[in-house]
């Protein structure tokens, strides 16, 4: 398995048999991260790097401060499926609730 570390120093695990191309057209949802673009299916995110797609999962717990709504299924964001929990996406990153506050992933 290769890893690479980004410029938002985000590990990244080569996911080594990725058999279709994401792209504005490919049905899964995109997700701006940073630098690039990831895509969000199967419960996890992937990004195109150096010729080959890299899950894409950012390291640590980062608290959202000042989150002043909740998200839920009628909150108007769109929502990914992210391992064992839903992030929602706006203002160009994604929150999950987690012990009574949102993290930033």
């Amino acid at each position: 398995m290769r890893t690479s570390l980004c410029s938002m120093t985000t590990l990244h695990h080569e996911h080594p048999t990725h058999e279709h191309v994401h792209g504005a057209d490919c049905g899964h949802p995109a997700v701006p991260h940073g630098d690039h673009v990831d895509y969000a299916h199967d419960g996890h995110l992937h990004r195109e790097h150096s010729g080959h797609w890299d899950e894409c999962e950012s390291p640590g717990h980062a608290t959202h401060e000042g989150h002043a709504h909740a998200h839920g299924p009628d909150c108007g964001h769109a929502s990914v499926r992210h391992g064992d929990h839903v992030d929602y996406l706006h203002d160009g990153h994604r929150h999950a609730e987690h012990d009574g506050h949102y993290d930033d992933h």
